[in-house]
């Protein structure tokens, strides 16, 4: 976001990847090879991230099921005594026998359609615990028929399915050969323009993606989800004024946290729909021709803002004293767009008085997103120093702890201190690291420099050959920042999720110990829904079951 956010230049003469037009799909690939990486570290450390991201889709889908079932069995009770009530009527002497059977008719009937709702829901249950670490189609869509077409069309058992770091590491490395290899046909040896390189390019790989081969089923599987989420961003979970919004699900919201990393990518689409509409003449270095791809950088933002402002209704409808959070965060997103705006009018000026103004409130406003983000990023977005008072004083009282003399109290003792105290820096940062120490801290250096990657700026002429190089750096950055980000905010969402299952186990044992105890079946069986993943019965590595009992156990 605050790495080079102002725009590229959209006149200039870069040369290689650095051209304005091959930027885009360049840093998609690297993307691409970025998540790779992520999928190969989640595996690593214990982490089932498509489990984390879909769960609120599927407790959405759980609300929707439950909904139905209700609707279903208000349509059964109106069925069944509305007939009852029409034979009593026509005969009053002795006609108990009619309506009697036609009540255990409407009975059995519901009786029939529950069970058969039942055993589809267990089935599909079934189906999902099976799935393990799959990029299942539960992924696209809350409850719509869709995605039960999906699941019908789809075998989530086929090992072609599975997305691996393996298989996205090799994607990318087949595409950036084919990128690098038509650019150089097209360009030196046909010698044609960079928009006709760039359109060949994407022919080829929609071509590819769409030959139906079973070794590449997996990428058009990954690209209907990609799609259909894209889609969801778009669609209005609200009026915003009348009506009870709903909730943006988890995968959503670090959908478009990714989009947001990627605003250089849709200044370049913008670009290039400015390029095609001129061609074959040149983009006249206008007002509009800037305010076009700018408008397009800014849909990222746009889109993340107003999921907040959703959330913020949601939280409002639900009494949430924290829903001013939601607010701050459209804010911190808002923060982003006015580099974008300063950027553009730089572009469009031709006063060196002016443009120095430009230049000097640029900076600022870079600065501000920066360390506005950098301190939503470790505060909000990875649970770390929430309370800093309280983190002090307990991170005083464990080294105080730990860095006592084992030899004053019994050796038993000092062992059983020294497992059960944590790191300082553990219990500073958040008392429960799956990463590690080294890691985090790792990942929270890397964050606060590549948020501050737009410092580059200042030896341009020093460092890169063109300002477009500079550009494609800064959009390398960003994308390295955010899939390093990605490792401790899917993190911080499995520990909320953890924490919450727990609150629903312990109101589901409070609702059901005041009824009668005849109802342990039904405990049990709320007690299983609110349970982590793991809790479920899934099958749990020895990493898990180790980490579990280390640093990352309560």
């Amino acid at each position: 976001m605050s790495s080079g956010q102002e725009v590229g230049a959209i006149f200039g003469d870069g040369t290689g990847p650095a051209a304005a037009l091959l930027r885009s799909p360049t840093v998609i690939i690297a993307s691409v090879a970025l998540w790779g990486m992520n999928v190969c570290l989640f595996k690593l450390f214990g982490l089932d991230y498509a489990y984390i991201l879909q769960l609120d889709l599927k407790k959405a889908e759980e609300e929707e099921q439950k909904k139905r079932r209700k609707k279903m069995a208000k349509m059964n009770q109106a069925g069944q005594t509305e007939p009852l009530s029409t034979d009593e009527s026509a005969d009053g002497t002795g006609g108990e026998s009619g309506p009697s059977k036609e009540g255990k008719l409407s009975t059995s009937a519901s009786g029939e359609i529950e069970m058969s709702e039942m055993s589809v829901l267990s089935s599909t249950d079934e189906d999902e615990s099976r799935e393990g670490n799959l990029v299942n189609v539960s992924l696209v869509s809350d409850a719509s028929p869709s995605s039960k077409e999906a699941k019908a069309t789809i075998s989530p058992h086929s090992t072609n399915m599975e997305v691996t770091e393996v298989k996205l590491i090799g994607l990318a490395g087949t595409l950036i050969a084919t990128l690098y290899l038509t650019s150089y046909f097209w360009i030196q040896v046909k010698r044609g323009t960079t928009i006709g390189a760039i359109f060949c390019f994407y022919t080829l790989v929609i071509v590819g993606i769409m030959t139906p081969l079973r070794s590449t089923a997996w990428i058009r599987f990954a690209c209907k989800i990609v799609f259909q989420r894209a889609g969801a961003l778009l669609k209005p979970r609200c009026s915003c004024i009348h009506g009870r919004p709903k909730a943006v699900p988890f995968i959503d919201v670090f959908f478009a946290d990714g989009m947001c990393s990627m605003s250089k990518v849709f200044f370049d689409w913008g670009m290039l729909w400015l390029l095609a509409s001129h061609y074959p003449h040149p983009v006249p270095p206008s007002l509009q021709s800037i305010i076009v791809p700018s408008c397009f950088a800014s849909l990222p933002y746009l889109i993340r803002a107003r999921q907040c402002l959703i959330m913020y209704n949601v939280g409002k409808h639900k009494n949430d004293p924290k829903r001013y959070q939601h607010v701050l965060n459209a804010i911190k997103y808002s923060t982003s767009l006015f580099p974008l705006i300063v950027s553009a009018f730089q572009k469009t000026t031709y006063g060196q008085k002016v443009a120095a103004k430009a230049e000097i409130l640029l900076i600022v406003l870079l600065a501000i997103n920066a360390t506005y983000c950098l301190a939503w990023d470790v505060v909000m977005d990875w649970g770390m120093m929430q309370d800093p008072n309280a983190v002090m004083e307990q991170a005083a009282g464990q080294c105080m702890l730990t860095n006592r003399p084992y030899s004053i109290a019994p050796s038993s003792d000092a062992v059983e201190s020294k497992r059960q105290t944590r790191n300082c820096l553990d219990t500073a940062l958040r008392p429960r690291l799956r990463f590690g120490t080294s890691l985090t801290l790792l990942i929270v250096f890397l964050d606060t420099f590549l948020r501050f990657s737009w410092t580059l700026r200042f030896c341009v002429s020093i460092i890169f050959p063109s300002n477009d190089a500079y550009i494609l750096c800064t959009e390398f950055l960003e994308v390295f920042r955010r899939a390093v980000w990605n490792l401790l905010r899917v993190e911080w969402e499995h520990i909320k999720q953890t924490r919450q299952s727990k609150k629903e186990i312990v109101v589901a044992d409070v609702i059901i110990e005041s009824d009668s105890p005849s109802n342990s079946l039904t405990a049990d069986s709320a007690r299983s829904k609110a349970s982590p993943p793991h809790a479920l019965g899934r099958p749990s590595s020895s990493r898990e079951r180790k980490s579990k009992n280390t640093a990352f156990h309560e």
